[in-house]
């Protein structure tokens, strides 16, 4: 009877891990149709008309593109450096603006080449090796992001001297799949060798 218990648990466990990912994905969908629906009502309660309503999503939609363009073009765009000069010029919300750009700009590739690498380092504790976003360096001196599992956005920011760390070849989108992923998503068998061998 025992072991019957133990295999409908198993199973009701194998079960439920299987629906995370399409739960996971239902509830995105769930919010961007909150999120759309929300907007939507907001802005047509103030015109009360669908046609200036469409019109005013048509345009957030060409503006976030063109944005997107001169971004990615031309390095910059008037409307987000008219933005930073109006923020920068309040005291606590230029801090917050100045941190949270840095951030964004590491992880979709703006920012300097150092931010994009991943490595190895142990962490907690010798021997125990986690991968980590590198955000800085300073001489041989290397500060480190390490997401937790599976959220990668909170983890610990660490500073460690070059010679803790390993070099890998994953690139951050690839790092960030296999914290995701709980390490299900792994194809870089060479960092396991490297690490072996350290």
């Amino acid at each position: 009877m025992n072991d019957y218990l133990k295999r409908i648990a198993n199973y009701f466990l194998i079960g439920v891990f299987a629906f995370i990912p399409i739960v996971v994905i239902l509830q995105i969908v769930l919010f961007m149709k909150e999120f759309i629906s929300g907007s939507f009502q907001i802005v047509y309660g103030y015109w009360d008309n669908y046609l200036i309503t469409a019109s005013i999503f048509i345009f957030s939609f060409y503006l976030f593109v063109y944005v997107g363009y001169r971004l990615k073009m031309a390095g910059g765009s008037w409307i987000i450096g008219l933005i930073d000069n109006v923020v920068n010029r309040i005291p606590l919300l230029s801090s917050i603006y100045r941190v949270t750009k840095k951030v964004v700009n590491m992880f979709s590739g703006h920012e300097q080449k150092g931010a994009r690498e991943v490595v190895f380092t142990e962490y907690p504790k010798d021997d125990v090796w986690v991968p980590a976003y590198v955000t800085n360096k300073v001489d041989d001196m290397y500060i480190l992001f390490i997401p937790t599992s599976p959220n990668p956005t909170s983890g610990f920011t660490v500073i460690v001297h070059e010679s803790k760390i390993i070099k890998s070849k994953m690139n951050i989108e690839e790092a960030t799949s296999f914290i995701i992923s709980v390490g299900v998503d792994f194809n870089h068998i060479d960092n396991l060798q490297k690490l072996k061998a350290k």
